[in-house]
């Protein structure tokens, strides 16, 4: 079994839903987490926001066994928990997604992430620390860390495991309120090795970053060639994903 924390639809939305269901069939996907977004647009407005995630709940609604949408938002839009109640109440979403408008622990986000605390939400953030190309709010592994400090109830994720694991998994070692997930990590093969070696397997997640080309094929290779037992393996391709999702424990 296979259980994809993040991919998304990126403009247009039926190519990107046509490369997720191929995925799937190709790969043996059981289930995505996904969300709606446009990634040349760092700072969404209320507008953009409302298509992005109406084009989420489309896509959920046609496939409902096989994909389950985040609930993208913008921390500096007036309208967030408009856009957080509509995502839960009418369209019945599984998670917050936050990008690049501010960074994870802005005071901003901490209503969000008090509201996904109530509601038992995981938070997906977004998280690449780079030696070149930084955006200007770009959150690391340092500001993943804060926020848990502050909410240690809430269920967080750190994506791409930071970027750079040896910056990003070091930050947030020591808050087992933070899981992580491996999308996006295409360069060094040992980077799940490490992550496991000082997390557990526990707090690890499969992640894509589909329907980029290749994705799949690279993150799910790396999870193959990891140094992991049997188990191990198990809980970071799909059943971590269940009990943090679900409440599930496998």
């Amino acid at each position: 079994m296979k259980i994809d924390v993040h991919a998304h639809l990126m403009p247009d939305w039926h190519e990107s839903e046509r490369a997720l269901l191929e995925g799937a069939e190709r790969y043996g996907i059981d289930r995505y987490y996904v969300s709606a977004l446009d990634g040349t647009v760092f700072f969404p407005n209320e507008e953009q926001i409302a298509s992005y995630n109406a084009a989420m709940y489309d896509f959920m609604r046609r496939e409902p066994e096989l994909i389950r949408g985040y609930c993208y938002v913008n921390p500096c839009n007036r309208d967030v928990f408009d856009v957080l109640r509509r995502g839960h109440d009418a369209y019945g979403m599984s998670g917050v997604k936050l990008w690049v408008a501010c960074f994870c622990d802005d005071p901003r986000v901490y209503p969000i992430v008090e509201y996904c605390i109530e509601n038992d939400w995981p938070i997906l953030m977004h998280s690449f620390h780079k030696a070149v190309g930084q955006l200007p709010y770009e959150t690391t592994g340092p500001h993943v860390a804060a926020l848990a400090k502050r909410y240690p109830e809430a269920k967080l994720i750190m994506a791409h495991l930071g970027a750079n694991c040896y910056h990003g998994i070091r930050a947030i070692e020591a808050y087992p309120n933070v899981m992580v997930d491996c999308s996006g990590t295409i360069f060094r093969r040992d980077d799940i090795d490490y992550t496991v070696e000082r997390l557990g397997a526990r707090r690890v997640m499969l992640g894509t970053d589909m329907p980029s080309p290749g994705c799949m094929l690279t993150n799910y290779g790396q999870l193959l060639e990891a140094e992991l037992t049997t188990e191990e393996r198990e809980l970071i391709a799909w059943k971590n994903a269940v009990r943090i999702f679900d409440n599930v424990e496998e």
